[in-house]
């Protein structure tokens, strides 16, 4: 089944609780947080999670893009995100282990990222223990940008490696996800369409959600259950 999350980050954060509401036909919630070190960009934090957590009991998404995240993936798991998933430029092999380690420990599911630049090659040291991928189809740090078709080949290089193993690792897409994009992506192996501005700007919201959904196949059928 295809999933999708809608990305707070093209929301209008002065009604931010009703703009949650207008999109809770979603399987997640996408929250994007940026440090301003590892991508260009400074988005939101801690006390904002915590702010959205409490109104909402839709699955949390929380994207780390942040430098030493290791430090705070755990904070952001109890601070009420479902789902961490970090950079895997942004740690050292022992510390990635560690923090996922730590995530399935306290409940959560674990994911790592891969901006454009890095090959697919560097997320297979940790494939068997992640419940999630998120390949970035734009350069991380802004919405509203270009989708890179480039990254197709990546998708169904790492949906490769996850069904030869057997696995049940969900692969996420982020940026420029519209319905004929979000196609490719799925075409090419992803189950998770992060979309911002094309699922906030649409005149009905929950019909583009259902648009986006209805693009499925049999890609997906879970995820790990953090004991790998």
């Amino acid at each position: 089944m295809i999933k999708i999350a809608p990305s707070i980050l093209a929301a209008n954060f002065a009604e931010l609780g009703n703009e949650i509401e207008s999109v809770k036909s979603a399987d997640y919630l996408h929250i994007d947080v940026m440090d301003g070190v590892f991508v260009p960009n400074i988005s939101i934090g801690l006390p904002v999670l915590e702010s959205v957590r409490k109104t909402t009991d839709m699955t949390l998404d929380v994207h780390l893009m942040i430098s030493s995240p290791a430090r705070y993936t755990a904070r952001f798991a109890k601070a009420g995100a479902d789902i961490v998933v970090f950079h895997v430029e942004a740690e050292t092999h022992d510390n990635t282990v560690a923090a996922i380690d730590e995530l399935h420990r306290l409940g959560k599911k674990a994911g790592l990222s891969v901006k454009p630049g890095t090959p697919a090659e560097k997320l297979i040291p940790y494939i068997d223990i992640l419940d999630s991928v998120l390949v970035m189809t734009v350069e991380p740090g802004f919405g509203g940008q270009k989708f890179i078709s480039a990254m197709l080949p990546k998708i169904t290089e790492i949906r490769r490696v996850i069904d030869g193993r057997g696995l049940c690792c969900e692969i996420e897409v982020d940026g420029g996800i519209i319905p004929q994009t979000a196609r490719l992506c799925i075409e090419a192996g992803a189950c998770v369409l992060v979309a911002g501005n094309d699922i906030f700007n649409a005149p009905d919201r929950q019909a583009r959600i259902a648009e986006l959904r209805a693009t499925n196949n049999e890609q997906c059928s879970g995820i790990n259950n953090g004991t790998g």
